[in-house]
Order: structure tokens, then sequence, then C-alpha cells
């Protein structure tokens, strides 16, 4: 039957499987789904008898994949519909697509490698997404084991990071969709290895409470609306409505905050000329420290920065984010096509930003360092495990506004929560719009502010875990596993010719 289809019907119908298994991203959160899914992708691998054919279903895959779970792609470009709404649908589309050719290089390596065996097709499915990860500054988002937050599979997040989970649930498809060359192996990989895999990815969070610091943190989440956010006429009422969430008492019984946290970009003049507003924020504050994003301006150069104030509002630590949104806050190779007079979003003389130099630590003091992370440099592991040292817990402070006002959010909120179980350590979230989190070692949502809603959350500080192997170890132990399967592919195909 399979075989009997044309290539488009081949891939619009690898497209619809793929669509369905995007239902296992947020906001719908059905992991199981997706395996389901990825589990009938690897059946039309091995139904391909040509590298070509399976280009083309694990294309078609991908594209039906990326299209649901990325749509809120078209979010920032309604903001502005008369200007920008009309880019919208080419931006979700090329998006996609290009995702899609990362599949597709997938399934057509495997086939080339092995025209008779399925097993290369995890090595090289898990393979791409490493690529995804690095290549171009990286776009891992809707990975797979983006899905498993929620589940006991995400807890493997801790032990082999974000491409090993890949790994092991592309494994699980592959063995349950692919028929083994023996009847023993199939009957195991096909039917009992089928219940515990699946029971994985159903499962929620076997782990103990989290331990409790004696410390309390503040998140401040002004829902500045981003067609409002820069209105002259909103500015005052923003800024006032974050200024009143900072000074207000705790509840009764609770304790006063140690620490507050405004979201990215929470204020909308730089920072040197910001003096008088970051008095006021430090006067709120009281006795507790805050800390807050805003943009910092040096000569021609713009930052993205995360600055924490001290007494009389002076600007004690700052950090610059480093990884910065391609196409969003730069143009790459922007400086250069300055000089020929195309300034738009170039760093040195355009509107863009400027990347700081790296990953960096921030010392709150009793409650201990914490590694900021902003916006778009929460989707990482790698950049998370660039850390100079071992922090006490990660913050990240973010505005979500643009990523709409159902899947975006929290979907960004679900790689947030990746990189606390990776670490073993909590994470406290600020974001404008939400989802304001605290989240604790395993990745559990402690307290959280909806999605589109003014208000402020006062929730204890989990204590750290241990180190977790993934933070000792990084992507490289993945890494080669992957790279030694191909090369044992390669090798096979070789003997072969």
């Amino acid at each position: 039957m399979i075989s009997r289809l044309r290539g488009w019907q081949l891939c619009a119908v690898s497209a619809l499987v793929g669509g369905l298994g995007a239902f296992g991203q947020a906001p719908y959160d059905w992991p199981a789904l997706m395996l389901a899914a990825m589990v009938v992708a690897a059946f039309l691998f091995n139904e391909a008898p040509t590298p070509r054919r399976a280009a083309l279903a694990g294309f078609g895959f991908g594209l039906g994949y990326f299209l649901h779970a990325l749509q809120w792609i078209v979010s920032p470009f309604m903001v502005d519909v008369a200007r920008h709404g009309w880019m919208a649908p080419f931006a979700l589309v090329f998006m996609a697509a290009g995702m899609a050719l990362f599949w597709g290089l997938a399934f057509w390596a495997a086939r080339w490698l092995s025209p008779v065996r399925g097993w290369p097709l995890v090595p090289c499915w898990a393979g791409v997404e490493v690529l995804r990860a690095y290549i171009f500054t990286g776009f891992p988002w809707a990975s797979p084991a983006q899905a498993t937050v929620d589940v006991l599979a995400g807890q493997g997040l801790a032990w082999v990071g974000p491409h090993g989970v890949n790994l092991l649930v592309v494994a699980a498809a592959v063995a349950i969709g692919v028929p083994a060359r023996w009847a023993w192996m199939r009957r195991f990989g096909q039917g009992i290895l089928a219940f515990p895999l699946a029971a994985l990815m159903v499962l929620g969070i076997f782990q103990p409470e989290a331990a409790l610091t004696d410390y309390t943190v503040r998140l401040i989440q002004p829902n500045a609306a981003q067609r409002d956010k820069w209105d002259p006429d909103m500015i005052p009422i923003f800024f006032q409505r974050q200024l009143e969430f900072t000074a207000a008492p705790p509840a009764e019984g609770q304790p006063t905050p140690d620490l507050v946290i405004w979201p990215e970009s929470a204020i909308p003049w730089s920072l040197h000329h910001a003096q008088g507003a970051l008095d006021e924020i430090a006067a709120a504050g009281g006795t507790s420290q805050v800390a807050l994003g805003a943009r910092r301006v040096e000569g021609s150069r713009i930052f993205n920065a995360m600055v924490a104030l001290g007494p009389k509002g002076a600007i004690a630590q700052r950090y610059d984010k480093h990884h910065l949104v391609p196409f969003g806050e730069y143009i790459p190779f922007g400086d250069q096509l300055g000089q020929f007079g195309i300034r738009g979003l170039a760093a040195r003389d355009g509107n863009g930003y400027s990347a700081g130099p790296g990953a960096a630590l921030m010392d709150f003091g009793a409650l201990g360092r914490a590694l900021p992370l902003i916006c778009y440099e929460a989707v990482f592991a790698h950049d998370v495990n660039a850390a100079p040292e071992r922090p006490d817990f990660l913050i990240q402070i973010t505005n979500d506004a643009w990523f709409g006002k159902a899947a975006g959010p929290r979907q960004h909120l679900a790689q947030a929560r990746m990189r606390a179980i990776e670490q073993g350590l909590p994470l406290a979230r600020a974001a404008n719009t939400g989802i304001s989190a605290m989240v604790d070692p395993y990745g559990r949502v402690l307290q959280a502010l909806p999605l589109n809603a003014a208000g402020f959350v006062d929730a204890p500080l989990p204590a750290p875990l241990r180190p977790t192997l993934y933070a000792r170890t990084g992507d490289l132990p993945v890494i080669a596993v992957t790279l030694l399967a191909l090369f044992i592919a390669a090798g096979a195909r070789w003997r072969r010719v």
C-alpha cells in the first residue's frame, strides 16, 4: 500500500502523521501521541525502498510536525498586522520547511547507509537534532525531548541531557516501528518493549519533594502586551504597576522577599537614561534585592542586559545577553552589510543588539549565585553548561509577549524546565506576560502566575541538588555514541559495497 503512493502522496501522508505528533508539545502535552506518530514515521521509513523515498517521508513528517508545533511563530507578525501580517504565513512555512529538511536528511542518510535495515535511523535522526541545536547558532525548539518534561522520561535529562533523551525516544520509535531481522527480536522490540516505553511517556514524575531554602523570591509579571509595551500613554501604567507589585507587603504570615525579579526589558529607558527610574525601583524594593532587564547602550552598541540593583538604585551587577535571536535582535553579518549601507539590525551602526561576552554568574549574597538567562538563552542546554562555575540557581527573565497567547509561551516554559532538570537546579522565571514560575530541580512548577495576567508571586527558593551527570559531562558522551553508531553503519555499508 505505502509503496504504491506517489512521492507527493507519501509526503502528504507523512505530514499528516507529523501534525498529529506535534500534539506531544505544549499546550497539549500528549507525549505518548508523539511517540506513536514517530513509530508510524519509522514504519514509513522502513517501507521506503530508496533514499529519495525515505527523504520524502522524513521531510513530510517534519513539515507537518513543525507547522503545528511552531505555529506560534506567526504571533510577532500580528503585533502590527498592517505592516507585517502578510509575512506571517511565509515565516511559518519557511521555518517549518527548514526544520523539516533536517529530518528529511536523517531519513535519507539512514536509508543510504542501510538499504535493508532500519537501525541507522536512530543515530541519524538523533544526530540531526544535535545539528539543529548548534548549526547557524541553533534552534532546537520542539525537539522530542521537549515533550517529556511532565513525564518520567523527562527525568532522563539529568543523566543524558536533551540529545540523550532524543536518542532514547527515537530508539524506542524505531524498535517498535521497524521490524527486526529475527522473529525473537521483533517480539522483543515491538511487544515487550512497547509497554515500558509507552509507560515512560505517560507516567508522572516520581521524585521526592524538593527541599526548600529559607529565602523567598518575588516574581513580577506586568502583563504588558507587545503592541502596548512602548506606547507612551501605557509606559507609565506598566512601570507604576511593577513598582506597586514590588512594594506590596507579603501575604499574612509570609516573609518579606529576599529577591525581586522583573522581566526582560522591564523598563523602556536605556540604563544610562534611567537613573531616576532605578532609584524608584530600589526604593520600592526596600530591603529586598531587585534584578531586572533593560537595554544598555555603550557607544554605538546596544546590549540586552540584566542588572542587579544596589542601595539607592546603583547598578551593582550586570549581565549582557550573549546568545541573540537571529533576525530578531540582529542580522547575521549585519556589520558587514552595514558597510554597504544596509544597516537594519546591524550591531555596530544599526538598531541591532550586540552580544555579551558569554555566560556569567551574578552573586545574590545569602541566596547564592545565579546564572542569568535572558529569554532565548534558556533554549540552549549547552549555554547553561557553559557557566564558568556551578550556580546555586537559575534566573530566566523573558518577554514572551512576542510568542502569542497559547503554544509559544508554554513551550518556552517547557524548555526552561528542561534546563532545571538537566542541571538539578531551581529556576526562577519572570515573564512579562507569563508564564512566571518557580521551578524545582526536577522541573516541576511549584508556583506560577497564569498566562496573560498581571500580578506577582512570592515563592520559596528550592535548594539545589548535587550536580547531575549531564551537568558534569555535557553533550560530548551522547555525541560520541551517535558518531560511533554512524561509523559502524558506514563501515557496514562499505563492506557491502
